[in-house]
């Protein structure tokens, strides 16, 4: 069965996460790190610091950090080295505050209040509900097939390239807990049965993306590529009109290309199970879950790669063709979107 969306209405759920209105670009403020950028490292007056990693290439800059369990890299197409720390800066401490607030790993945050309510009520800010309202709606356009409930099923599941399945007893004893629709959601107060708990990571490393390229092109009129662990978007062609090369990894060979592509303005994502998976007797079993099952989708591509205008739209498209199986790339021909997929 395929799945059709309103893409039209799809675009438009992406606006209140990813779009603001926009100021004319502006110089990055004074007092964000003072002090020449050295090749390797950044000095920064930022508690982390010393995670941030500032290389000068041939015609460009690379800041380079660590967050979201993937490694973030942003390319800036300039000459002018103290843009660069400041954007690096302001990049960096974005990124890891959204993390921070996101994050299902953290203790403290507004994600660990929501899945420890018990029944309770938590009332939210407004950026987090933006990001449940955009939740519920994937949800509803999918079918129920995105649902950020069913994060829950990393409780049988481990997908190390191992052979070990789940315990299908396990799987079983979790479905009861995985629901959008059991979930109690009038802005801003939310409310999860007990045992129920919110997951993020589908949507939270493309939304960091939309909001670091909005941060980055309200500072500056450089060209700008943000990636983020393969999901991306720049702000525009390079200084001299070429577009930005980018590569997409082959899923069978780690850290080698199956491909080239150019883009010259918005965004690219990518779903698929090239680094995490199981296989058992000759069978590949995919990190993607369907939530009603718990089991792992069939039949999928090893990699979907889809360009759309805003990183978050281009990754729930990816995800939505994923889920799809062995019909993704019929899912995606009805949607008239740019993909790439490998099987």
């Amino acid at each position: 069965m395929v799945i059709l969306l309103n893409f039209n209405l799809l675009f438009t759920l992406t606006l209140a996460l990813s779009q603001r209105e926009r100021e004319p670009p502006r110089p990055v403020g004074e007092g964000w790190g003072e002090g020449l950028v050295k090749e390797g490292t950044a000095s920064m007056s930022h508690d982390r610091s010393n995670q941030i990693h500032i290389q000068h290439h041939h015609n460009y800059w690379q800041i380079q950090f660590e967050a979201m369990a993937s490694t973030c890299e942003v390319l800036v197409d300039t000459d002018d080295s103290q843009l660069v720390q400041r954007l690096a800066h302001l990049i960096s401490k974005e990124t890891w505050r959204i993390e921070q607030k996101f994050s299902r790993y953290q203790p403290d945050n507004i994600v660990y209040q929501i899945n420890h309510c018990e029944g309770g009520i938590v009332q939210v800010d407004a950026e987090t509900a933006e990001l449940i309202d955009f939740a519920a709606q994937c949800y509803t356009l999918s079918g129920g097939m995105f649902d950020v409930t069913s994060g829950i099923l990393r409780r049988a599941w481990r997908f190390d390239g191992s052979s070990l399945l789940a315990d299908p007893e396990v799987v079983e004893s979790l479905l009861p807990h995985i629901g959008w629709e059991k979930v109690r959601w009038l802005n801003p107060v939310i409310s999860l049965p007990y045992g129920m708990e919110l997951d993020f990571g589908g949507i939270g490393k493309e939304y960091a993306v939309d909001k670091v390229w909005l941060l980055a092109t309200e500072h500056t009129q450089e060209p700008v590529l943000i990636n983020f662990g393969g999901d991306l978007r720049v702000s525009g062609t390079r200084r001299d009109g070429s577009p930005w090369k980018v590569g997409i990894e082959n899923p069978e060979q780690d850290g080698q290309t199956q491909g080239i592509l150019e883009i010259s303005q918005g965004a690219l994502a990518t779903s698929g199970d090239s680094k995490r998976f199981l296989l058992k007797d000759g069978v590949r079993y995919s990190h993607i879950l369907n939530p009603m099952t718990g089991w792992p989708i069939t039949d999928a591509p090893h990699s979907v790669t889809v360009a759309a205008p805003t990183c978050i739209e281009a990754g729930m498209m990816a995800t939505f063709a994923s889920l799809q199986g062995e019909f993704a790339e019929q899912f995606l021909d009805a949607m008239d979107t740019p993909y790439w997929c490998i099987r």
